[in-house]
């Protein structure tokens, strides 16, 4: 059993310590309230956040900024930023998905961009081929003919022969790199 002189000596120490630990509880949980934006929106309403307002809220309708002198988390120092490291806090589990989809869409975009870039080369080194190809034939001497615009069967005369030459060696300039 327990002894009642003991206990009732203890419950008031207990208050005690409760009464000196809620005052410091209610300055720690005060900090981020600091951190208030306060503007005003397109029809006039004054909005107060946490975050910062909207990229089309113009400077002048910003009312109130938080102190930077009061900042809890210090910012990432530039090399970290540039390098893409993770900030010293933790993420949030929204924070985590949204970079984790930024970092999807970025590699997405990557890829496409790296497909974009071989079906190019691929078409360069395909139409390198056929000018050389032309080129040779041309450069032959051999009789060359081509289907007209009426269907009709047409061989190339000398100067015909030369502006054909001249493109088939402008595109290998331009595609056989």
């Amino acid at each position: 059993m327990p002894n009642p002189k003991r206990t009732s000596l203890l419950w008031p120490l207990l208050w005690r310590l409760c009464l000196a630990a809620c005052p410091l509880l209610l300055v720690l949980a005060a900090g981020p309230a600091h951190a208030q934006w306060k503007w005003r929106d397109k029809a006039g309403h004054i909005t107060v956040s946490d975050l910062p307002p909207p990229r089309e809220v113009p400077d002048t309708d910003i009312l109130a900024r938080p102190d930077p002198r009061r900042e809890l988390v210090p910012p990432l120092p530039a090399s970290a930023a540039l390098a893409g490291l993770p900030a010293s806090a933790p993420m949030s589990p929204l924070e985590a998905e949204l970079e984790a989809r930024k970092r999807a869409a970025d590699a997405a975009r990557a890829a496409a961009a790296r497909a974009d870039q071989e079906r190019v080369a691929s078409q360069r080194a395909d139409n390198c081929r056929r000018a050389r190809g032309q080129e040779i034939a041309l450069a032959s001497g051999q009789r060359i003919a081509r289907i007209n615009a009426q269907g009709q069967r047409e061989f190339l005369d000398d100067q015909a022969r030369a502006d054909e030459l001249r493109a088939a060696r402008d595109a290998i300039a331009s595609d056989c790199r």
